[in-house]
């Protein structure tokens, strides 16, 4: 006698690898498992990975979990996809299609972290399109239409031979169910859809940025699907892939911080404290999100955008581009390879000298925009700043800069916590998940250094449960999206700031550079000028 489908699935695919898990009704992780994911990087910072390397990561994930939860195919009733917002290409036979002069069509997956297209993007911002409203003034780099303006403008070969084009997200819901729908969370977000306009799809701006070819290149409906809605099975050479039945159903998915908002956050809709309490997901780079009833227009910050989390909700987005990844970069700098082990050996060795220099290194100041300022400055152009060098090559030397960046990080993130304040979020809470809360010296900081209650999610990913949700609402394991976010919510667990006063200098400091910073900048365009006492 065959066991009932009583479980869900969720995937998440990141920067450097594809976690699964595996949930039961109530929001429980039976099992989880990851498998790595491979980043080519060529001249240029151009990065590109191979989706269908991404796919069989899934299916290897998935089958770890599944066995680590004891649970045959039979059992798992729903299945969701999460991902970065890196761009899939195909050509019109749904081939790997290659994604930049390269030539290897394997590599046919931008990164969502390349910022090959930012003077793209700066064509889209200089025009002043009402499509920019909803995203806080200014278009990104890393959203699609700039990419795709670039691949038509430096890649005329590779366009005319595009047949279609996906968020990661919608790639893998294609790959597995062969639909060609599009999640509502990944056109509003990175492809300009107004959610609240019908027709969404801005057809205007589209002509503007001569992409009136691009619905029918890159295969794009009218219109969104809402996260949750049942896509339909598995196909049958999907379900072997993944290693489930093919009776089980696929939910339109979530962009990967969009999940996690959804397993923080989901459960207080339609509540007062929703519009207070901000979800952090950190990790690579960290995107803090609010849903609010109404619409708020924030310049520096993206959206909002209608029901691209959960129906009838209006989702404000900003971030950091880079955050794990810097604290990485600079371990590399110093010839270090940045593994969990020896970040946990810099934590360790900051806090042993703190306890004997509880002010450590307060001449040694950061600004943490090395890939640009995603929010609240929209300056994808913007660069790090490092004040207060020593000759200093030595390991306490590399914990002193590791731990002005974790300061600087907090710093960066109090001023988009003061940019939706600004705006009448009037943060109560934030909640944070992901790679950070695994970091204690940033989970001490977003704290103290933001003066903000931090909420840590008892859930083990909450990234993953977002993801479940939403299997479980096409599985019919529950009525609605909003009933699966408040029957799968996990609880968590709350810390106050502490001492934030001791950071009013650091505060000061940081702004006064971000000043400077932009004086410099002035000076050094092109046709700056400015007056030294060497002139």
């Amino acid at each position: 006698m065959s066991s009932p489908a009583d479980l869900v699935a969720a995937v998440d695919v990141g920067t450097g690898s594809a976690r699964a898990g595996v949930f039961d009704r109530a929001g429980r992780l039976l099992g989880r498992a990851e498998a790595p994911i491979e980043t080519r990087t060529d001249i240029g910072g151009q990065s590109q990975q191979c989706s269908e390397a991404i796919w069989s990561a899934c299916g290897a994930a998935l089958t770890d979990a599944r066995a680590e939860a004891g649970a045959g195919p039979a059992r798992i009733a729903g299945l969701a996809f999460d991902a970065t917002c890196s761009l899939v290409l195909r050509d019109r036979a749904g081939a790997p299609l290659a994604a930049g002069p390269h030539g290897d069509d394997r590599s046919d997956t931008i990164s969502w972290y390349d910022h090959r297209a930012r003077a793209e993007a700066a064509v889209c911002t200089a025009s002043g399109h009402p499509v920019l409203d909803d995203l806080g003034g200014a278009m990104s780099p890393e959203m699609q239409i700039p990419k795709l303006m670039w691949l038509k403008r430096h890649l005329p070969a590779t366009w005319s031979r595009l047949g279609t084009a996906f968020d990661l997200t919608d790639f893998l819901a294609w790959r597995a169910t062969g639909t060609p729908a599009r999640s509502l969370c990944t056109l509003a977000c990175k492809w300009g859809y107004r959610s609240h306009l019908r027709p969404g799809r801005p057809a205007d701006f589209l002509d503007a940025m001569d992409l009136a070819d691009l619905p029918a290149r890159a295969g794009l409906p009218a219109e969104g699907t809402a996260p949750g809605t049942d896509l339909g099975p598995l196909l049958p050479e999907a379900a072997t892939a993944l290693g489930l039945a093919p009776e089980t159903r696929v939910a339109t998915g979530l962009i990967d911080a969009h999940a996690g908002a959804l397993g923080v956050l989901g459960h207080l809709a339609g509540t007062p404290e929703m519009a207070q309490d901000l979800v952090l997901v950190a990790g690579t780079s960290s995107c803090l999100m609010a849903l609010a009833t109404e619409r708020r227009l924030v310049p520096g910050l993206w959206g909002p955008q209608l029901g691209v989390i959960l129906p009838g909700l209006w989702l404000t987005e900003g971030g950091q581009s880079v955050s794990g990844a810097l604290l990485d970069h600079l371990l590399r700098l110093h010839g270090e390879v940045p593994t969990p082990e020896l970040h946990a050996r810099v934590i360790v060795r900051i806090g042993a000298l703190r306890a004997g220099e509880p002010d450590l290194a307060p001449r040694l100041n950061v600004l943490p925009d090395f890939h640009g300022n995603r929010s609240p400055l929209a300056d994808p152009d913007a660069l790090g700043v490092i004040s207060g060098l020593a000759f200093d090559a030595s390991f306490d030397g590399v914990c002193r800069l590791y731990w002005r960046t974790s300061v600087a990080l907090a710093l960066g993130l109090r001023h988009i916590l003061d940019t939706f304040d600004a705006a009448g979020f009037g943060t109560r809470a934030l909640h944070v998940t992901g790679g950070h809360v695994r970091n204690p010296l940033l989970m001490e900081l977003y704290a103290d250094a933001t003066g903000r209650t931090i909420v840590e999610p008892a859930a083990p990913d909450a990234v993953l449960l977002g993801s479940a949700m939403a299997a479980a609402t096409a599985a019919r394991l529950h009525p609605s999206l909003e009933a699966a976010a408040r029957a799968m919510h996990q609880g968590g667990q709350r810390r106050e700031p502490r001492g934030a006063s001791r950071y009013a200098r650091d505060w000061a400091v940081f702004r006064t550079m971000l000043r400077h910073r932009a004086e410099i900048d002035a000076m050094t365009a092109p046709g700056g000028h400015g007056v030294s006492e060497y002139d």
